[in-house]
């Protein structure tokens, strides 16, 4: 990601995240990080993607420590693709490249909370080894959400 990508990845996380109605308070869409992603993940702890499509980006995503959370876990963090993206393996390629990064910078386990309603998404998850908890990790303030995942790193 580079410092002139912020404004299209702000346009692609609040696009997403008003589609499936995971808007107010209790939403990452509130964080104020989305406004300036390209400084919220500075690497070898972090690190954050974006997946463009005829130069145009059009999905994002990345990791970071889980914020409140035991220091051997990280987040998956504000990974999201606009419908022109979906299906297409974007999703598969990015999942890859964060679970590689997030292992390199030390993490043990990657956690994650989404949306029942994210069908797609968490057949992703589910693909790349994540399973559901009973309940949050962290204290990540997205108490909207209800669906909760995690997984080993290698």
């Amino acid at each position: 990601m580079r410092m002139d990508d912020n404004t299209a990845v702000a346009d692609v996380i609040r696009g997403v995240m008003t589609e499936f109605g995971a808007v107010g308070e209790g939403f990452s869409i509130e964080d104020p990080e989305v406004d300036d992603m390209f400084a919220a993940y500075p690497s070898p702890g972090a690190g954050f993607w974006v997946v463009e499509q005829s130069g145009k980006v059009e999905g994002c995503g990345g990791f970071a420590a889980l914020t409140g959370g035991p220091p051997e876990t990280c987040e998956l963090r504000k990974m999201y693709f606009r419908p022109a993206l979906r299906g297409l393996g974007a999703g598969h390629a990015l999942m890859e490249l964060i679970l590689d990064r997030a292992a390199k910078a030390g993490y043990q386990q990657i956690y994650l909370e989404t949306l029942a309603s994210m069908s797609a998404a968490r057949k992703l998850y589910g693909r790349h080894g994540f399973e559901p908890l009973n309940g949050p990790m962290g204290a990540t303030g997205h108490c909207g959400c209800d669906s909760w995942m995690a997984r080993p790193l290698p």
